[in-house]
């Protein structure tokens, strides 16, 4: 790639970080679905584990992010990361089952992603609000907030319209549950599959759809009250990633 080119898109330390996030998020992935296949699958795909869940979605967004200029974009896809992806990396540690394989290295790595996706969640979010910085006000708009959420609200239900049509079109193949709402499997998240056996299992899938986007919602009004009750912190991010 000329250098120049180079240059136009990935500007600045965290379109960097960003991008290598992705790549190593990627070969690693690439890594447990040869893994899976080859070792425990004994040469058969597992459409268990294709990789379209709530915490694979950032792998795809931090290779897309570094090259998207329009910063209406970049600040919807940074409020997925700081909300949704935030989320689903913190709520796996409620029923940590899912992270376990009969292999410690795929274990070990499903452990390692979702620390990552809390991590990069939280940088994301120190991007996203140093950004909203100007002069000495910590003073932010709420439409500079809510804009960007129901941007990344509307990902994120675009997603599960995906994850639905790949679960409805691919069943016949195998066992698969994108995103964990496949109408065919009763609902396995904690607490959640306890409401099923009450109120039946579509109900339940919508209403783990209205909580994912509510817990997503509580998190951006977590990030606005620490940029508020912390502006200096962002303040000097800004400083800091301005100089690198």
């Amino acid at each position: 790639m000329p250098h120049n080119i180079r240059r136009q898109h990935l500007n600045g330390q965290p379109d960097r970080v960003f991008f290598l996030c992705g790549i190593l998020m990627l070969c690693s992935e690439a890594a447990k679905q040869l893994v899976l296949t080859f070792v425990l699958g004994n040469g058969y795909y597992n459409w268990w584990y294709f990789p379209f869940q709530l915490c694979s979605i950032p792998m795809y967004i931090l290779l897309l992010l570094p090259w998207i200029r329009r910063p209406g974009m970049r600040r919807t896809l940074l409020c997925f990361l700081m909300c949704y992806s935030l989320l689903g990396g913190i709520a796996v540690f409620a029923d940590t089952s899912g992270l376990h394989y009969p292999i410690a290295i795929l274990t070990f790595h499903s452990y390692t992603w979702h620390i990552v996706l809390i991590l990069l969640g939280l940088f994301s979010g120190a991007v996203f609000f140093r950004s909203s910085l100007s002069g000495n006000s910590a003073h932010i708009p709420v439409r500079n907030l809510l804009h960007p959420f129901a941007g990344s609200t509307a990902l994120y239900l675009l997603c599960c319209a995906a994850a639905e049509c790949l679960n409805l079109s691919l069943d016949r193949f195998g066992t698969i549950n994108m995103f964990y709402i496949n109408p065919d499997y009763r609902m396995q998240q904690v607490v959640f599959r306890d409401i099923s056996m009450l109120i039946g299992n579509r109900p339940c899938i919508a209403l783990y759809i209205c909580a994912t986007v509510l817990g997503a919602f509580l998190l951006l009004l977590v990030w606005f009250l620490l940029f508020r009750l912390f502006p200096r912190f962002f303040r000097r991010l800004d400083i800091l990633l301005r100089n690198s």
